[in-house]
C-alpha cells in the first residue's frame, strides 16, 4: 500500500516540478490530503488482490520484519571502460564482469548500494563531445550490457549529475535513463529526473543528485537543492543526497569554504551545499567529483563525505597516487537517519583498474589525516581499523 502511495507522490510531484522547469503553469495547489486521495480507496477484496489471504490473516510483525538500524553503503566515481574512441578502452573480452567481483562481499553486505555513474550507457549512436585530441579529451561510453554488472554487484541507487552525463548529448542521457529503469535501478541528477522515491524492505528512500553541469539538477542552486531534500524528508524515512563538485586531483584533496574553481569553471561550494541539505532534511550526504578521498564530518548528527574517489574506473582515469586508493563507506544509521556508526572498507585499483581490498589500508590513513585536518571538530573518531565512531563531546 505504501509503496503504492509513493509511486503515485513521485510521480505527481515529478510532473510538477518538470512543468515549472519547462515554464508550463502547473497547479501546485495540492495539499498532502488531495495527493493521499488520489491513490484509489482500499477496498477488502482489493487487498485480497494484492497478497494471499495467508498474509493479510498474519500479524503485520509476521509478515514484515522491519529492523531499527540500517546500513546504507556508498562508493564513488564508476565507469567501467568504453568503446569511443576505441573498443581497446574496454576491458578484455568486453567483459566487465572481473572488475566488480573482487569486492562484491561487501557492496553486498548492507541494506542499500549507491554509486555515482560517471558518463553514459549508449552501445552506439549520439552525438560526441566536441574533442580537439581524443587523448586527452575524455569521453565516456559504456556498452548497454555493463549495466548487468551493476546488477550483479547489488546497486539500488546511482548518481548521473556530473560532468560526462553529456559525452553524448540528449541520445546518451535518455539511453541511460531507460537502461536504468529496465532494470530496476533508481537514480537522479538529470533536470528531467531530478529526485526519486523508492521502497526497499520496508523503507522508503528520497533521493536527489546535483552537479555544477549541463543537463543536471544545478549543485550550485543551493536554495533549489534545500527545497527538494525538504521535500524528500516530508515524504521518506531516510534522505540521501549526492554531489558531484570541487576542483580535481592530488592538489584538491582538502574541503575549502568556498567556491572551487577548476579548469575555469565554478564547480561549486561543497561545504555550504552540504551543510544546507543537511539543515533541509538529508541524512547521508555522498560526495564525488574530485577523484581524490576527501574529508567526513559529522553535522547536526548526519554524515557528509565530501569525495568518495575513484571506485572502479577502467583505463581512461588516472590512478596514480592518491587517485587510485578510495573508500567504500558503510554508514549505520535509525529508521530516521540518525547517524550510529560507520566503517571504510580501503580499495585500491592497480593495472587499468577495478577496485580490490587494499591490505596496507591506504584510504583509511588518509581519511583520518584528512578529517583531523579539515574537521578537528568535526564530531568524528575514525580508526585505524576503518571504524567510524561519534567524537566524545565533539
Amino acid at each position: 500500500m505504501r509503496g503504492l502511495l509513493v509511486a503515485i507522490l513521485a510521480g505527481v510531484l515529478s510532473l510538477s516540478i518538470f512543468a515549472q522547469q519547462q515554464g508550463i503553469v502547473a497547479d501546485t495547489s495540492l495539499g498532502a490530503d488531495t495527493l493521499v486521495n488520489l491513490a484509489p480507496p482500499m477496498t477488502g477484496d482489493t487487498l485480497e488482490n494484492l497478497a494471499p489471504p495467508e498474509l493479510l490473516n498474519q500479524p503485520l510483525s509476521d509478515t514484515i520484519h522491519i529492523r531499527d538500524t540500517l546500513c546504507i553503503i556508498g562508493t564513488g566515481d564508476i565507469m567501467l571502460g568504453t568503446n569511443y574512441p576505441s573498443l581497446t578502452y574496454l576491458p578484455p573480452g568486453e567483459d566487465c564482469t572481473p572488475l566488480l567481483r573482487p569486492v562484491h562481499h561487501v557492496l553486498q553486505s548492507g541494506d542499500l548500494l549507491f554509486g555515482n555513474l560517471e558518463g553514459v550507457f549508449c552501445s552506439r549512436g549520439g552525438t560526441p563531445k566536441n574533442c580537439k585530441d581524443t587523448t586527452s579529451c575524455y569521453v565516456f561510453r559504456m556498452p548497454d550490457q555493463f549495466a548487468s554488472c551493476l546488477v550483479e554487484a547489488g546497486y539500488d541507487v546511482m548518481s548521473v549529475a556530473n560532468n560526462h552525463v553529456n559525452d553524448f548529448g540528449p541520445e546518451g542521457r535518455e539511453s541511460t535513463a531507460a537502461l536504468l529503469d529496465s532494470l530496476g535501478i533508481a537514480y537522479a541528477g538529470f533536470i528531467t529526473h531530478p529526485w526519486t522515491l523508492f521502497e526497499k524492505d520496508g523503507v522508503t528512500y528520497g533521493f536527489a543528485a546535483f552537479a555544477p553541469n549541463n543537463g543536471t539538477m544545478d549543485l550550485l542552486d543551493y536554495k533549489g537543492a534545500a527545497a527538494i531534500t525538504r521535500m524528500l524528508d516530508s515524504l521518506a524515512d531516510v534522505v540521501i543526497i549526492s554531489f558531484h563538485g570541487g576542483a580535481e586531483g592530488k592538489d584538491h584533496q582538502h574541503v575549502v569554504r568556498g567556491d572551487e574553481e577548476y579548469l575555469g569553471a565554478n564547480r561549486g561550494n561543497v561545504y555550504r551545499f552540504a551543510h544546507d541539505v543537511v539543515e533541509a532534511g538529508a541524512d547521508v550526504v555522498f560526495g564525488h567529483g574530485p577523484h581524490v578521498t576527501r574529508a567526513m564530518e559529522l553535522y547536526r548528527g548526519r554524515l557528509i563525505c565530501y569525495s568518495l574517489g575513484n571506485f572502479a574506473t577502467y583505463r581512461r582515469f588516472n590512478l596514480r597516487g592518491p587517485n587510485g586508493i578510495a573508500p567504500i563507506v558503510k554508514v549505520y544509521t535509525d529508521r530516521e537517519g540518525n547517524f550510529l556508526h560507520g566503517e571504510v572498507v580501503p580499495v585500491y585499483q592497480p593495472g587499468e583498474g577495478g577496485p580490490r581490498i587494499d591490505p596496507s589500508g591506504r584510504a583509511v590513513d588518509m581519511l583520518i589525516e584528512l578529517t583531523a585536518n579539515d574537521f578537528p571538530g568535526g564530531g568524528l573518531v575514525i580508526g585505524k581499523d576503518g571504524s567510524i565512531s561519534r567524537q566524545p563531546n565533539p
